[in-house]
């Protein structure tokens, strides 16, 4: 009995920042990628290069354009939803998890 709860204990520390993102497997989280792309879906998986597979994603894409006459910036926002979608973690630049109360 005392083994499983050294065990459980272990399970549920951060000794590394990896270990932040094991403990929102199955969690819905927040991917700001490069190229302005942001994504939010369930982790499924993930390797230590932070490569993702993210399920029922939402991707919200964001682009500049300048107006000729103005020249002020317009900012255009598209998303689509993705059933299954696998991320390259040389693409990431912050992951945002899934904020725990309690």
């Amino acid at each position: 009995m005392v083994d499983d709860v050294d065990q459980q204990q272990t399970t549920n520390t951060v000794e590394e920042p990896l270990d932040l993102i094991k403990l929102s497997l199955d969690e819905h989280i927040y991917v700001k990628m490069r190229n302005n792309r942001e994504l939010q879906g369930r982790l499924h998986a993930h390797d230590q290069h932070l490569n993702m597979i993210l399920g029922d994603v939402e991707e919200t894409v964001t682009t500049i354009e300048i107006d000729e006459e103005t020249y002020e910036e317009i900012y255009k926002s598209t998303k689509q939803s993705i059933p299954m979608f696998f991320v390259q973690g040389d693409g990431v630049i912050l992951v945002v998890l899934p904020l725990r109360v309690g």
